[in-house]
């Protein structure tokens, strides 16, 4: 009776599969979060007849072979990294990045990490950091008398300055791209570090080749998309509910033979 342990495979994966949609359905309104979609990969499978065998001695061969397969398994949660809306906050510090790139974040310990959440703020001194005060590179100090900043589309950091007519510039963005950035581990606080899998960070300027541009006084919503969410929960729902009367079917198939006399 294998039907019991591959159901119960299938009803694993469908409890992942949930998990992941309830996932993205939690963070529908976090900014520039990327949703997520689980893939899923068969099992081994057990030859009980290979095909192509010889199945006389004339040479006759089985066209077809008996493989029971003994269920399904997650190969991996792919992360949809599609651009998300740009929703207007008229904060000078809100930036957001229209087309591909990462800003960079300076953590604690001295790495660096990436994030397409631009809602920065200032430090005690002046610094642009993100919501949990790690500073985002390449390091950006607004002077303390300044009476407006200015960002523009290149990522260059201008300060207008109490008493001067022109604004400084104080500062210039760079954004980091990845060859493959749904390999970037997650960490939490909408940031992510470089893997193997996502390889080495390339950076450049924005509005330049393969960067995209900042837009301030912007932010990127989630690209997750609700209708599409729901419909995918529905049928995770009834994918794990037939799954479970598989289990029920094999169940009431050992209970007639065990009263076999």
């Amino acid at each position: 009776m294998r039907a019991m342990d591959i159901a119960a495979t299938g009803m694993m994966a469908q409890q992942t599969n949930v998990e992941v949609i309830a996932n993205n359905i939690a963070n529908q309104n976090t900014t520039a979060f990327k949703e997520q979609r689980p893939e899923f990969q068969d099992l081994l499978y057990q030859t009980e007849r290979r095909g192509g065998a010889t199945s006389s001695d004339s040479g006759t061969i089985v066209p077809v072979g008996v493989q029971i397969g003994i269920g399904v398994k997650t190969a991996a949660v792919y992360r949809i990294t599609t651009q998300g809306n740009l929703t207007q906050t008229s904060n000078p510090l809100d930036l957001a990045i229209q087309g591909r790139g990462y800003f960079q974040i300076l953590q604690p310990d001295g790495t660096t990490a990436y994030t397409r959440a631009g809602s920065f703020q200032l430090s005690p001194t002046g610094e642009i950091v993100t919501a949990d005060g790690y500073v985002v590179q390449p390091g950006i100090t607004i002077p303390q008398n300044t009476t407006a900043i200015s960002v523009n589309s290149s990522g260059q950091v201008q300060a207008q300055i109490a008493g001067q007519t022109n604004p400084q510039t104080v500062g210039q963005f760079q954004l980091a791209n990845f060859a493959n950035e749904a390999g970037l581990e997650a960490l939490g606080n909408n940031l992510f570090v470089q893997t193997q899998a996502s390889g080495q960070p390339t950076t450049g300027n924005p509005s330049t080749t393969a960067f995209g541009t900042i837009n301030q006084g912007m932010l990127e919503t989630s690209n997750v998309d609700i209708v599409s969410e729901i419909t995918n929960l529905i049928t995770a729902q009834r994918a794990y509910e037939m799954n479970s009367k598989v289990i029920q079917t094999t169940d009431q198939m050992m209970s007639t033979l065990n009263q076999i006399q």
